[in-house]
């Protein structure tokens, strides 16, 4: 299989670090590495670190590319840019998408694949999440902070068994990788986890652990939850009925000092996915007539800091 990676940050250079470990020296696949910056520049010339906590690993996948224009058609292409750089992200990768592409966005937020629909509309699509928290130590290496690495994907439209053969691909690397007839759900469920947490630990410049110790972030942060859940119920989304405590319950299962990628990038001084984790909630929650006041106050704070 000719699989590429757009994007080597915390989640395309973990899960593209894990392909290329299996599968770099196999004459029947390739591992390709869509990267820019100086991330690019180190991967070419030194190859790809993974930190994780039990083990590290250092790799040099078959190629690394800003334009993947000449590589022609890909059977796989997993996204994993920040979600305002995935129309750019999709342009540069188009000359490579074909009839028989599949396409994985592991990107945050809800509505990826919709997007990727229209930009894309000649590939075979799966929408996807992950929970992982991972970031870039330094260009060229990546840390494993914590969460189980695990990836759900299906499709949007096609039959799920069609793509049998993209989750072994997957699992053969080691990657803890799940095929769902249910991806929506499993989408939203993720995302009634991760924009709260996102909001609140943003704000508050506090990590997952303060949050849910100090009583007034954690009343924040089941506050957000149950207005998403009435948008997402809104929008016909078939969320499990005790899905606030389980939100809260997987927020507990990563180590206390874990930040989420939006605090981080608030933290360094980085342009930050707020649209993402807010953003779309409040112009959703107009759109639908729900009312998110909490939302609406994150939102407001966080885009007037940035």
């Amino acid at each position: 299989m000719k699989a590429g990676i757009v994007g080597t940050g915390g989640i395309g250079g973990y899960f593209g670090g894990l392909l290329a470990d299996r599968y770099s020296k196999s004459p029947d696949d390739s591992i390709i590495f869509v990267s820019r910056g100086s991330n690019l520049e180190r991967i070419t010339e030194y190859g790809l670190k993974i930190i994780a906590q039990d083990k590290e690993i250092s790799v040099k996948p078959d190629k690394v590319v800003d334009d993947p224009s000449s590589l022609g058609y890909l059977d796989l292409v997993i996204f994993a840019v920040k979600s305002y750089d995935l129309e750019q992200a999709a342009e540069t990768v188009y000359p490579c998408i074909g009839k028989n592409t599949t396409v994985i966005t592991l990107l945050n937020g809800v509505n990826n694949a919709e997007v990727l629909s229209g930009l894309l509309p000649q590939c075979r699509l799966c929408n996807g999440c992950v929970y992982i928290s991972s970031r870039i130590e330094s260009p060229g290496v990546i840390r494993h902070v914590g969460g189980p690495g695990k990836i759900f994907f299906g499709p949007v439209q096609e039959k799920t068994a069609d793509f049998k053969p993209v989750e072994v691909f997957l699992q053969d690397a080691g990657i803890n990788a799940e095929l769902t007839e249910h991806i929506d759900v499993e989408v939203w469920k993720k995302y009634m986890f991760m924009s709260p947490f996102a909001g609140v630990t943003a704000l508050k410049r506090q990590t997952f652990g303060e949050v849910l110790d100090d009583p007034e972030s954690r009343e924040m942060l089941e506050s957000m939850m149950k207005e998403l859940e009435k948008l997402a119920r809104k929008k016909g989304v078939a969320l499990p009925a005790d899905i606030v405590s389980s939100s809260l319950e997987t927020g507990s299962r990563f180590p206390s000092a874990t930040k989420s990628s939006l605090q981080l990038d608030f933290e360094a001084g980085k342009r930050s996915e707020i649209q993402t984790f807010a953003g779309y909630v409040v112009e959703e929650g107009r759109r639908l007539d729900i009312d998110v006041p909490v939302y609406e106050l994150v939102y407001s704070r966080l885009a007037s800091r940035e």
